[in-house]
């Protein structure tokens, strides 16, 4: 059945690529690695600590690219690039490791198969120093977390407004960060002032029997209600290894445009011991997982009560900051794709995804590849935490296929890994390359539903190579990630159910 499954998926290719399936030209666009390179060396020449950090209003706030603050570990922009790859193949492992029940159920996996990826071979995960870190398939019976995030935000804490930077991640509703004075050996080493609660006039530990509807639920193991005090008390265990334990509580955010204070509730860490530190460029994580009508989760949409949600995410060669907003939007919504709701994953923001091109030749697999089975099983979910987006192996194969077979007179190179596997050298005189466009199409073939991908949103440039910035994995869905949408202004609207694209809105 599965052969004939696959000669169905060939003869679909050949007839693809014979015959353009689109009213559309096609459209290639170009890539200078001169150019590049001269970007890459201006972010590694950036001063953190020069960045600007402009008054916000209510309810926004500045966000960065993380690696403006990792970049002093890393010789190179290229190694800085292998360790953002590192990230997003924990991130996967993490993912895969939450969807593994339904995908042995659908037969993308055998029960005792955790591999991510049959053509990925960094099956270990390096720390900024070269140490491995063992990849960790998460328990069902806890909670288990990912500390892998591709932006921070800039908060200001408590009364007496310390500057801190959070990771955001829209797949979770964490909220929580590090919390002093420390005992010995408690806390990991920040960059940023430490947060003293009891430096704050209005900082208050949340009683869980009065307003701890998360701590007394059950089925949560990260939360645990105390007998006698009646504390909330959290352990969070992060799959590569770092771990935060501690008290819930509650204290402001101020935003200083306006110079008002919103109260928030969130983890105080006093205790960070785990298998290893998480890094001390930022003090936290804030989820900005889908806003839960029922009031019960910590996620910033959820304490908000925002259903509009929008930031645009900086591009990985750029040292300026952008925004994250809540409760409204800058930008405009010409471009839609439809928020699909999931009963049992309920923070993710799935989207209705319809159609890819790959400049006018169609990847010829049925409209239905992309949705829900049984409800809940596959789609196409959008992640802030994933730099690389992945398909599903069978359906990368032939988007591969049609990819390579579209970019004319430039030979394949051989890839430095093989999660990198369509690679192409640069032009050693510095004249520009052009490589194909990709369209996302949301719901039907329009141009009002198109998301038109082109230059560093497709290629990875990779000691000197240009290496296609898509990856293939034995998992039924789909994670559309941040270097796709780098640069894209994007509107969570929750009470409409869309999501939105403003294309190039960060520039």
């Amino acid at each position: 059945m599965k052969n004939q499954f696959h000669i169905h998926l060939l003869v679909s290719i050949i007839f693809s690529i014979l015959f353009s399936v689109s009213g559309n030209e096609t459209s290639f666009s170009s890539l200078n690695s001169t150019y590049i390179k001269q970007a890459k060396e201006r972010f590694m020449s950036l001063d953190p600590s020069k960045l600007p950090d402009p008054p916000m209003p209510s309810y926004t706030f500045t966000i960065y690219n993380r690696d403006v603050f990792e970049k002093s570990k890393f010789k190179d922009y290229d190694s800085l690039l292998e360790s953002r790859l590192a990230r997003c193949h924990a991130r996967a492992s993490y993912l895969a490791s939450i969807f593994d029940d339904d995908d042995v159920r659908e037969g993308m996996i055998p029960s005792n198969n955790n591999q991510i990826g049959a053509n990925e071979t960094l099956t270990r995960q390096h720390d900024v120093m070269g140490s491995k870190i063992g990849r960790v398939k998460v328990p069902k019976t806890t909670s288990t977390y990912s500390a892998n995030g591709e932006y921070v935000a800039s908060f200001l804490l408590g009364t007496e407004e310390v500057r801190s930077f959070l990771l955001i991640d829209t797949g979770s509703d964490l909220l929580w960060w590090q919390c002093g004075p420390c005992a010995a050996n408690k806390c990991y080493k920040q960059t940023n002032p430490l947060y003293i609660p009891t430096n704050s006039k209005i900082f208050r530990k949340v009683n869980c029997i009065l307003h701890g509807e998360k701590c007394l639920d059950g089925m949560d193991r990260t939360y645990k209600c105390t007998t006698y005090t009646h504390q909330c008390l959290y352990d969070m265990k992060f799959t590569s290894g770092e771990r935060s334990k501690g008290y819930m509580a509650d204290d402001v955010i101020t935003f200083v445009l306006d110079q008002r204070q919103v109260r928030v509730t969130f983890g105080c860490g006093t205790d960070q011991r785990g298998r290893r530190n998480f890094s001390g460029e930022y003090s936290g994580i804030v989820g900005l997982g889908r806003r839960i009508l029922s009031g019960a989760g910590f996620s910033l949409p959820t304490q908000f009560g925002a259903d509009l949600m929008s930031m645009c995410l900086p591009r990985f060669f750029s040292g300026k900051g952008s925004t994250l907003s809540f409760l409204t939007t800058a930008f405009p919504r010409t471009t839609s794709a439809k928020l699909l709701p999931n009963y049992k994953y309920p923070l993710f923001y799935y989207v209705n995804l319809y159609k890819v091109f790959v400049n006018d030749k169609v990847v010829p697999v049925s409209p239905s590849w992309w949705n829900f089975k049984r409800g809940v099983i596959g789609g196409v979910l959008v992640d802030t935490g994933t730099s690389i987006t992945r398909f599903p192996k069978d359906f990368y194969i032939i988007f591969r296929y049609i990819f390579r077979a579209e970019v004319r007179d430039i030979p394949l190179a051989k890839s430095p890994f093989a999660s990198l596997d369509t690679c192409y050298k640069e032009d050693p005189n510095g004249h520009d390359l052009d490589f194909p466009v990709v369209k996302l199409y949301f719901g039907s073939v329009n141009p009002n539903n198109m998301l038109l991908l082109a230059k560093e949103r497709v290629l990875l440039h990779y000691r000197g190579l240009y290496c296609l910035a898509f990856m293939g994995w034995n998992r039924s869905r789909t994670v559309l990630g941040s270097n796709q949408l780098q640069g894209i202004g994007l509107t969570f609207d929750t009470s409409e159910n869309t999501l939105s694209f403003d294309l190039d809105a960060c520039d």
